[in-house]
């Protein structure tokens, strides 16, 4: 990536909102180890309208528990911090995003997309033996991975309507194209939003590197978002612009013992999962 073109990324990721403070007070204190679950839920609880929101989600089918968790201290114990640091993170992200994204950008199609990549990683990662509370960081990974496209589709719409005509005409995938056109893919513009919103590191680099297979980070979960990526498309859970399904490397087959037809066979709840999912968008979205 050339200075210009880097500059020309910086500057859209510079017009994209930033997060509620109590948000990033959250991100903050949940990347120091000794946070403590008292820190983290007397931040949380000054923001009343995003309290109720973490509370309607917890109560969901999405968690499916037992008991209603009736307060942000019952759903730290029940959740545990990262869950909870990563249901603080997803709202906000979604509510973060303008709704004029969806005049160049079908955001339903979108979210339904994210979701699904979000709930099939989620599953891939729980497959693989991934605990339940570092599972929360494969459902962020997915809902947040093609969060550069929509940067792309707010501040380089003229730019992004060339990639995606030349990814229809070309039938390549739409992170070529937009290398092709722009320079720079939405990885690339991605990894820098996850920088202003201080995302955590982890989930900066998965982001930065989903389109990148052994570029490093977290090689499990990369292969877990990226299979869950092709997974997704291929079952036309809605659309981010890239209908191209590519194959899964050598690593990814390796690494599940399973083709891709296979492992779909083997995942036959997930759109139940990516059903109960799109509460993360409906309250999102929410003001």
């Amino acid at each position: 990536m050339n200075d210009d073109v880097r500059r020309k990324l910086l500057e859209a990721v510079e017009r994209m909102p930033a997060f509620p403070e109590s948000v990033h007070q959250v991100l903050t204190l949940s990347a120091d180890i000794n946070c403590s679950q008292k820190d983290l839920v007397e931040v949380i609880k000054k923001d009343p309208v995003f309290t109720l929101k973490i509370l309607r989600l917890v109560n969901s089918p999405y968690f499916g528990l037992s008991r209603e968790i009736t307060s942000i201290n019952h759903a730290s114990v029940y959740l545990g911090l990262n869950t909870l640091k990563n249901v603080a993170l997803g709202l906000a992200a979604v509510g973060a995003i303008p709704r004029t994204a969806s005049e160049r950008l079908d955001m339903g199609a979108f979210w339904l997309h994210s979701l699904a990549v979000a709930a099939c990683a989620s599953m891939l990662g729980r497959r693989l033996g991934v605990s339940r509370d570092d599972v929360a960081n494969y459902f962020a990974a997915g809902l947040l991975h093609d969060i550069g496209k929509v940067v792309f589709a707010l501040y380089l719409p003229d730019e992004f309507t060339a990639v995606i005509r030349q990814c229809a005409g070309s039938g390549a995938p739409l992170h070529h194209c937009e290398l092709d056109v722009i320079g720079a893919t939405h990885a690339d513009i991605g990894g820098l939003l996850a920088e202003k919103w201080h995302l955590p590191g982890e989930l900066r680099e998965v982001v930065a590197t989903h389109h990148s297979q052994g570029a490093g980070g977290d090689f499990m979960l990369n292969d877990c978002l990226f299979a869950a990526n092709q997974i997704s498309k291929k079952l036309s859970f809605g659309s981010a612009g890239n209908f191209v399904v590519e194959p899964l490397p050598p690593c990814v087959v390796n690494r599940f013992n399973m083709t891709m037809d296979e492992l779909i066979a083997d995942l036959p709840s997930l759109g139940e999962e990516v059903e109960s999912a799109r509460i993360f968008v409906k309250l999102g979205e929410s003001r």
